[in-house]
């Protein structure tokens, strides 16, 4: 006899009852980081819907502004930036933000909210006119200054260490929100015919080796000569390069397959070019949570103060061993 459970399956577990199932793991907590994820949700969706209409509607291409990094604004940033300050504003939880799009820190007037937020709007968006996979990186805190006071730098200067979440949405295939609370790492896939987040990778792991490399080797004589030797050993024990030129899709793939991000120092970016505190930081977060490691060449990224607000770091993140080779080359030992 047939069940009717037979030909109706479930559809799983939406993101909502999952974050409600997970709020225990949070005793200081009375629902508003649950709250602040489920905004930070909200907005990912509109945004895709934005990036999936972007070709009919006119919004690719140049802004005609350059952001505080000096580089040229694409309409979908400009749009994406706007989206998520008003939805994180709306949601009350947030009492500031820091945005890679805002030459300063964004005050919300949500003096009770007890969380601050980095975020980079709409990472990748060089991409947006090819349609590559693009994305958005956000990084949580507890703000340090009283509740019930204005919003200050200090609140946003803490070390990695304390992040309360990290995550990323990425607009791809299909569009995806990873996240972790320091609980692990959880990916959900977007279901548009429902509207909603849906657990797709549970429990996400790094493998600890794999054959893949993401670098962009047209900087290569740029390099440090200890990051040359790296990627020549890459060559020489025929590892794939796999570079897509936005940070969160690289980032991803390695999370899944393996493999081991590289944005070192140039002589053009001394300092690096990615922003320490709403990209490395946040990723790093992730990475340590799925078993892969993050350094700058010398120290932990989640051990790095920031100093200001867009600050920049090189970067190296993904699997363990392939992080520990390349510390090893650099002379520097791996801060655990």
């Amino acid at each position: 006899m047939t069940r009717h459970e037979d030909f109706v399956l479930p559809v799983g577990t939406a993101l909502d009852r999952f974050i409600s199932r997970h709020q225990e793991q949070f005793p200081y907590a009375t629902g508003e980081l649950s709250q602040l994820l489920r905004d930070i949700a909200l907005a990912g969706k509109i945004v895709n819907r934005e990036i999936n209409r972007a070709g009919l509607l006119n919004i690719t291409g140049n802004f005609g502004n350059q952001n505080i990094q000096g580089e040229e604004q694409q309409k979908l940033d400009v749009i994406a930036n706007v989206r998520f300050i008003r939805a994180l504003r709306n949601g009350g939880e947030v009492c500031g933000i820091i945005s890679e799009e805002e030459d300063e820190l964004i005050d919300t007037g949500n003096m009770e909210g007890k969380y601050v937020v980095a975020i980079d709007p709409l990472d990748g968006s060089s991409n947006i006119d090819v349609n590559v996979s693009i994305g958005t990186i956000f990084s949580i805190y507890r703000r340090t200054s009283p509740v019930g006071t204005p919003v200050t730098w200090q609140d946003f200067q803490q070390y990695g260490t304390k992040q309360v979440a990290s995550g990323y949405l990425l607009y791809g295939s299909s569009t995806m929100l990873v996240y972790t609370t320091g609980h692990g790492v959880n990916g959900f896939t977007y279901e548009p015919s429902l509207g909603e987040f849906i657990l797709s990778h549970a429990d996400m792991k790094m493998p600890k080796d794999a054959k893949s490399y993401s670098v962009n080797e047209g900087n290569y004589y740029d390099f440090p000569e200890e990051v040359r030797e790296y990627l020549d050993n890459c060559k020489k024990n025929r590892f794939s390069a796999r570079y897509i030129g936005s940070l969160v899709a690289d980032f991803h793939r390695n999370l899944l397959k393996g493999g081991i991000y590289l944005y070192p120092p140039t002589q053009k970016a001394p300092e690096g070019k990615l922003r320490l505190m709403y990209e490395a930081h946040a990723l790093a977060f992730i990475a340590e949570q799925a078993g892969g490691k993050a350094t700058d060449g010398k120290r932990r990224i989640l051990d790095i103060l920031p100093s200001s607000l867009h600050q920049r770091v090189p970067l190296y993140i993904g699997s363990e061993n392939m992080v520990i080779e390349i510390m090893e080359l650099l002379k520097e030992k791996v801060l655990v």
